[in-house]
């Protein structure tokens, strides 16, 4: 048993690395008047998501889980894209790409526990899961957008869609977070909230801009 501290660590630490990525990409978009898809946005995803997806698990909160699992590989794409995936080490590329399949092998292979673990789990019931769920699956769709639309203009880019679909699933996840008690959720969406807004009043000037 995980002491329950050390499960809010880990927690708030995903979450500092999510909340810094936000952060860095708001300054350099805010300094350059438009909005850029900078590389420690991605570096600090993919260290956020290990985090956070390790947390859901001592959690066993399967919505959270779920969540990292869908935008992991899109993180890797984008750095991919930066020129900064073939330059990692290879032995960090290697765990980097197989953590997610081992994980997935070690579910297939442990069904009726994890089934009991997270989808019959007494401290959610499953409108909650279900609503959960739902908010986390909206907020990553939003990396399923972002990885559409870069790879047709062949370049990482963070457009208008992007920070539609993050306001509305931060949203979710806030209302989610509220229920279940959970400060990590909470004070990790909160402070996002205002960074997706900011990004589309400046798409908003850029495409004013534009259009003089």
């Amino acid at each position: 048993m995980v002491n329950p501290i050390v499960i809010l660590v880990i927690g708030f630490m995903a979450q500092a690395f999510f909340s810094a990525r936000t952060l860095v990409q708001w300054a350099l978009s805010e300094r350059a008047k438009k909005v850029l898809s900078p590389s420690l946005f991605w570096i600090f995803s993919v260290l956020g998501a290990y985090l956070l997806c390790l947390y859901g698990w001592l959690r066993n909160d399967f919505s959270i889980v779920l969540g990292q699992f869908i935008s992991y590989y899109i993180y890797l794409w984008n750095l991919k894209m930066k020129g900064i995936w073939n330059n990692t080490p290879f032995i960090l590329r290697f765990i980097l790409l197989l953590t997610p399949i081992i994980a997935i092998c070690f579910v297939a292979s442990n069904a009726g526990v994890f089934v009991a673990r997270f989808l019959h789990n007494e401290k959610v019931p499953l409108w909650l899961l279900l609503f959960g769920s739902a908010g986390q699956v909206l907020f990553t769709l939003r990396f399923v957008y972002q990885w559409l639309y870069s790879r047709k203009r062949g370049e990482s880019r963070l457009p208008a869609g992007f920070w539609l679909i993050s306001l509305v699933g931060s949203l979710s996840i806030v209302s989610y977070g509220i229920i279940r008690l959970d400060p990590v959720l909470i004070v990790g969406q909160s402070f996002g909230l205002v960074v997706y807004i900011r990004n589309l009043i400046l798409l908003r000037n850029e495409s004013k801009n534009l259009d003089k």
